[in-house]
């Protein structure tokens, strides 16, 4: 294979040493036979290996529709994978959790964690199994990803609940990147192959929310967001939304109309 770059060490085209054409094309073009630019996979599992390349087809298209190839998302595919490995060391390097998970004794900023894991399972599980749609699949693991990644927490419990979130992004993702989850299931402390786990079942009482966040609204337009009990009702919205200094500023001198409530998502205060 001889290969041409840019100079960011970008491949551009790649052809068999026998071809007079390239058959390999990068960028963001639709692959075509007429075109003559379909794409050797060989070439960037050669650079990032097949983990990385999978991730990548599975994640830019559904099944479905046509893929459009770009250097830059199998580079993007890459670095998640190497944050989730860097996720799993940075955990291990505190040592394997010593206790079990209690659900009735986690702080609020771990039962969030844990909600976010449930919910991802429950996700995932439903785009592979039901609506078979990869990419969602995928975004909905980077998003428990991002979450994991703002967690910093080492206390016993806190280390606990990192743990069942590493294990089950790894589970969820090892149908797409077998040979990453293989290891890292390993080094979470398994003696079995990582396709010998079991599926993780989301728990609907992990899912369940003590607290939600609530857009305040005056006339339609977002002038406050406010943190309540997901069991609040009307006239403690309200009162929670008038103490807030920029919804004060947009009803001064004007006379509540009505309000419109949205069970945990949206309070909106008509004034005139």
């Amino acid at each position: 294979m001889i290969t041409e770059t840019d100079d960011k060490g970008r491949i551009i085209s790649a052809r068999h040493k026998d071809d007079g054409e390239p058959v390999l094309v990068s960028g963001m073009s639709k692959m075509s036979k007429s075109k003559n630019n379909g794409i050797d996979p060989q070439v960037m599992i050669d650079r990032y290996g097949a983990d990385t390349v999978r991730l990548f087809m599975m994640f830019a298209a559904p099944p479905e529709q046509s893929l459009e190839w770009s250097d830059s998302a199998v580079e993007g595919a890459h670095r998640f994978l190497r944050r989730l490995w860097k996720q799993v060391y940075d955990h291990l390097n505190q040592g394997l959790p010593t206790v079990q998970l209690n659900s009735e004794a986690l702080t609020d900023d771990q039962r969030e964690l844990r909600r976010k894991v449930h919910e991802t399972i429950r996700k995932v599980t439903d785009d592979i199994e039901r609506r078979q749609t990869f990419n969602t699949a995928i975004a909905a693991i980077m998003e428990l990803s991002n979450a994991m990644s703002r967690f910093d927490d080492t206390s016993d419990q806190g280390r606990a609940v990192m743990q069942e979130a590493l294990e089950a992004a790894v589970v969820l993702l090892s149908p797409i990147v077998p040979h990453i989850t293989h290891e890292l299931w390993t080094l979470l402390g398994h003696q079995d192959a990582v396709v010998a786990a079991a599926w993780p079942v989301a728990d609907e009482t992990a899912m369940t929310r003590t607290k939600v966040e609530i857009v305040v609204q005056v006339n339609g337009k977002v002038r406050a967001r406010i943190e309540v009990a997901a069991d609040a009702d009307e006239d403690t919205l309200l009162h929670l939304a008038l103490a807030q200094e920029n919804v004060k500023k947009h009803i001064e001198g004007k006379m509540i109309r009505k309000k419109i409530a949205v069970p945990n998502k949206l309070l909106n205060i008509v004034v005139g």
